[in-house]
């Protein structure tokens, strides 16, 4: 890929979270169509003023915890979010089809 990520959150349910620069949430549809993806489209959510997200140690319930792959360092700041949406928008629209597949 090239690029360092930031950060990064697995969830119990499967879900991985990707920590980006701040401000990204109300760019992002702009960026998804400057790329040429719909952003209605695809599996991805973009957190941003006013939301939250559970955090390690937190536990989700009878799912489990919420765990690190990388934590958060003084040497992995979370990149610019149009370094990884490329990446990132692949990945999710080739699971949608995966799972539309499998499904059908």
């Amino acid at each position: 890929m090239g690029t360092q990520v930031g950060p990064v959150l697995a969830s119990p349910a499967g879900r991985l979270l990707f920590f980006v620069a701040p401000r990204t949430a109300e760019r992002l549809p702009d960026l998804l169509y400057r790329m040429g993806w719909d952003d209605a489209s695809l599996d991805l959510a973009c957190h941003g003023l006013g939301s939250y997200l559970a955090a390690p140690p937190v536990a989700l319930g009878a799912l489990g915890p919420m765990r690190w792959l990388r934590r958060p360092t003084a040497e992995n700041r979370p990149p610019e979010a149009r370094l990884l949406l490329g990446t990132l928008a692949y990945a999710c629209h080739r699971t949608r089809d995966r799972e539309a597949s499998l499904a059908g």
